[in-house]
């Protein structure tokens, strides 16, 4: 993955970080136009003074002084100058304390609102995608800073193109061959400071994989995930290992490139400054006090001008630096914005009517990273049955439930609702057909009422929660809790909050289906951190809820499909045998076998003909 983006890095070419940069422009234009207004007009008073100061003012007080001319006319100068820096200097405090908070405040809410938009609008496929996740993650890291940054750096830029001219024409106006010595700058910066830099980026490169790493053990000392077994075993010594030998990897790689830093910064800070500063200094001397062809004034501005230009091209070459390191940034970041989704979030389509008769997979076909996971699959299930999916770990059946719901499309074959193809419907309008609970689910830092809810709304909001946690069989817990459904979960932000044990968070997310009212309802593997008698519970009050709505779930325990009105079993993507829990029995094939086993493990039995069925 490093490997693709350094030569991603490589070929974005000069045209294309452009072109990323006026992307950059407009979408902070269209977010708040202030941020780019503003932007222009201080990088413009910045090099305004400088070349005024240096050009203007500075040449004319020694001018001024020099040919004798009166103290008032001198004074007027002065204090027309001092009004006019003061006027720049309130404009340049102004954009600096009250318009950049403010606008950085906006462009941080704009830019994340299109981000987060777009992460809820891209398939799920995404997601898993490790290069894809790469550049959303990369997207996302200070991604309003570094539009601010971009934006003040081009604008940065033609400022200081800008100023570059002016000096270079005030200068050359004094002396025509005085202008050779901005060639010693330019060396500075866009020579041997761009090798300079080139140089550190193959260090920082050498120390990408160790600084990972350090920042790897890092994490792990501080978070709590980790805690028990570091003090519970000798993995300490392993991280300390670890540590040590990456730090003393990078210290390598700085011996390895400290000479050759150090020579280029030498020549860098040589030609920056000292070549100009020097040169520019002896040759105005010269002129003055041996040719006699330039005067004290002009000595002086050429002195002054040569100061601002060595800052200018220094700003300059900082400027353009920063655009080509930002590059890669905004390229990522508009590459993820432009993403054309598959299955997009806000796809419009057919309404479905809210009823359920019937859900058919026809000839299934589906790969997972070019391994084909699901394969010719075939089933129905109709209004009103209890489906069970089972099978061993890897045979497909949670990918079967993210097919239903649209998280994945198909390769090939049609699944249908209610005789008409899913990809029909109204995407959202779709999903709201069913009410899932996933195996890998997550609890969110929000209140217990909200976790079961999840943004929806009830007329009666508090009696829907409580009745869908004493499905669950949490309701207990939750009333000893100090703010019964309305305490947060997690300590992170409420000392009163509440951390949930991995069997008691399970029955959180279990009540989500419970709450929402949906004609089918799917459980993937909802009692897998339960004990015998929570998961005995739990199923019966599944059951009951199967009365009123179609049920499909996946489990691993056998015995708890006994009550199905359909069990299909399948292996390696395959559909091997599908029949209620009686008959798959009396055909005495793979289910039979497998829940035979189970029921010799569960009930400590010695043979399988002890085995009730």
């Amino acid at each position: 993955m490093e490997k693709q983006q350094k030569k991603e890095e490589q070929k974005l070419s000069f045209s294309e970080t452009l072109k990323n940069d006026w992307y950059a422009i407009r979408l902070g234009f269209s977010i708040n136009k202030n941020v780019v207004i503003h932007a222009f007009f201080l990088e413009m008073v910045i090099y305004f003074d400088w070349v005024f100061f240096d050009a203007i003012f500075l040449r004319y007080i020694v001018d001024a002084l020099d040919s004798g001319k009166g103290l008032r006319t001198i004074l007027t100068f002065i204090l027309s100058c001092g009004a006019l820096f003061f006027v720049l200097n309130i404009y340049r405090e102004y954009v600096t304390n009250v318009v950049n908070p403010l606008s950085a405040t906006k462009l941080y809410y704009g830019v994340y609102s299109k981000l987060y938009a777009k992460a809820k609008n891209v398939e799920l496929r995404c997601y898993e995608d490790a290069d894809f996740y790469n550049r959303y993650t990369m997207s996302m890291d200070g991604a309003d800073t570094k539009i601010m940054e971009i934006i003040q750096n081009v604008w940065g830029c033609i400022g200081g193109t800008a100023g570059t001219i002016a000096v270079f024409w005030f200068m050359y106006q004094i002396d025509h061959y005085a202008v050779f010595f901005i060639l010693s700058p330019l060396l500075g910066n866009f020579l041997f400071g761009h090798l300079k830099n080139k140089a550190e980026f193959k260090r920082y490169t050498e120390w990408a994989p160790d600084d990972k790493v350090l920042n790897y053990v890092n994490r792990v000392m501080y978070l709590p995930d980790y805690a028990k077994e570091i003090r519970l075993s000798n993995v300490f010594a392993l991280l300390k290992r670890q540590y040590h030998d990456a730090a003393q990897r990078m210290v390598r790689t700085a011996e390895k490139y400290a000479f050759s830093n150090a020579v280029l910064s030498i020549f860098k800070n040589s030609f920056t400054f000292t070549v100009i500063f020097e040169g520019v200094l002896l040759y105005a001397i010269y002129r003055n006090r041996v040719t006699g062809s330039i005067s004290l004034a002009q000595l002086t501005v050429m002195s002054s001008l040569m100061v601002a230009m060595t800052w200018i091209l220094i700003g300059l070459f900082e400027n353009l630096m920063n655009i080509m390191k930002n590059g890669m940034f905004i390229n990522n970041f508009r590459g993820f914005l432009e993403y054309e989704e598959k299955i997009p979030e806000d796809q419009d389509g057919v309404m479905p009517d809210g009823k359920f008769t019937s859900l058919e997979f026809e000839h299934v076909c589906f790969s997972y990273q070019d391994e084909e996971t699901i394969k010719n699959l075939s089933f129905t299930i109709k209004e009103g049955e209890i489906a069970a999916l089972v099978g061993h770990n890897g045979a497909g059946k949670t990918t079967i439930i993210k097919l239903l719901l649209r998280l994945y499309d198909a390769d090939s074959g049609v699944i249908r609702l209610n005789g008409r193809d899913i990809r029909e419907y109204n995407l959202h309008a779709y999903r709201e057909m069913f009410s899932t609970t996933f195996q890998d689910f997550s609890i969110f830092g929000m209140t217990v009422m909200e976790n079961v809810l999840m943004g929806r709304h009830y007329e009666k909001e508090e009696q829907v929660t409580k009745a869908a946690l004493k499905k669950a069989g949490l309701y207990d817990k939750i009333t000893s809790l100090p703010n019964g459904i309305h305490t947060v979960m997690t300590k992170e932000f409420d000392e009163e909050g509440a951390v949930f044990s991995g069997g008691e968070s399970q029955k959180l997310a279990v009540a989500r289906t419970f709450a929402k009212e949906s004609p089918v309802k799917i459980f993937d593997e909802p009692s897998s951190a339960l004990d015998p008698i929570a998961e005995y519970e739990l199923f019966r009050n599944i059951m009951k809820e199967g009365c009123e709505h179609t049920m499909l779930f996946i489990s691993h325990r056998l015995s708890s499909v006994k009550s199905c009105d359909k069990v299909f079993m399948l292996e390696e993507g395959r559909l091997i045998e599908e029949g209620s829990h009686l008959e798959l029995m009396q055909k005495n094939g793979k289910y039979a076998k497998m829940y035979r086993r189970q029921a010799m493990n569960y009930l400590a039995l010695t043979t399988e003909e002890e085995v009730v069925v």
